[in-house]
C-alpha cells in the first residue's frame, strides 16, 4: 500500500498547490486551463482504446459492456445523485471537475496495474509514476475547479486499496486478457469526460461507469463455460 498512500499524498499536494494558485488566475487564464485538460483527457482516452484494442481477444466487448453499463448506471442514476451531492456540499462545476478527476486518477493503465504489480511483487514503479502525474494533473484541476477535487483522492485510495486487496486474494485470477478489457472501456469513459470539458458533447459518464463491471463478469463467465 506504499504506492497508494504515495499516489494519495501527490493528488493532495497538488490540489493545494492549485487552490493557491488558483487565487491569482483571471477567468480567461481558467477557461484556457479547462481546454487544455480537456485535450489532455481526450488524448490519454484515445490513447488507451488505440493501445489496447489490438490486443482484445473479445473485440465487441466494449460496446456490451457500454451498451449494459449504461442501462444499469441510467437506471441508478448515478450521475444524477453524484451531481445533486456535490451540488449541496459544494455548489458551482465542482461535480463535472470532480467526475473528471476519479476518472482521470482511477481509470488508467498505471492505476490499475499498479496495485496488482504492487500485490504480487512489491513493485511500486507504477504506482510511484502515476503518483507524479496526478500530483501535477490535481494542481491543474484544483485551479480550475477549485480544492473540492481532493475529494477524488479519498477515491482513488479506496479504488487502488481494493485493487490491492483482490489482486492478494486472488493472485493469478486477474488475467491480463481482463484488465486489458476494462482499460478500453476505462479510455472510452475518459474520452467522453474529456469531450465534456471541451463542451463538445456533454455526457453522463458517471452512469457508464458500471460498464467496467461487465469485462470481468463476461470474461469470467465464458472462462467456466467454455
Amino acid at each position: 500500500m506504499i504506492g497508494t498512500f504515495f499516489n494519495t499524498g501527490m493528488i493532495l499536494a497538488g490540489c493545494i498547490v492549485g487552490y493557491f494558485f488558483k487565487k491569482g488566475i483571471k477567468p480567461a487564464y481558467h477557461d484556457i486551463l479547462i481546454q487544455g485538460l480537456g485535450l489532455a483527457a481526450c488524448v490519454i482516452g484515445i490513447n488507451a482504446v488505440v493501445q489496447r484494442m489490438p490486443q482484445s481477444k473479445y473485440p465487441v466487448l466494449f460496446i456490451v459492456s457500454l451498451a449494459v453499463g449504461g442501462l444499469i448506471g441510467q437506471a441508478l442514476d448515478i450521475q444524477g445523485r453524484f451531481d445533486r451531492l456535490v451540488g449541496r456540499l459544494a455548489g458551482g462545476n465542482l461535480a463535472e471537475g470532480l467526475a473528471t478527476a476519479i476518472l482521470l486518477y482511477c481509470i488508467g493503465s498505471l492505476s490499475i496495474l499498479g496495485p496488482i504489480e504492487a500485490a504480487l511483487k512489491h513493485d511500486y514503479t507504477f504506482l510511484f509514476t502515476n503518483g507524479m502525474l496526478d500530483g501535477i494533473t490535481s494542481i491543474v484541476l484544483a485551479s480550475t475547479f477549485g480544492f473540492g477535487i481532493a475529494l477524488a483522492a479519498v477515491v482513488l485510495f479506496c479504488w487502488q486499496g481494493s485493487i490491492y486487496v483482490l489482486a492478494l486474494l486472488l493472485k493469478g485470477a486477474l488475467s491480463t486478457v481482463i484488465l486489458n478489457e476494462i482499460t478500453i472501456v476505462g479510455g472510452i469513459l475518459i474520452l467522453a469526460s474529456g469531450l465534456g470539458l471541451l463542451k463538445i458533447k456533454q455526457f453522463s459518464t458517471l452512469n457508464l461507469l458500471p460498464s467496467l463491471l461487465i469485462p470481468p463478469l463476461v470474461i469470467s463467465v465464458m472462462q467456466l463455460i467454455f
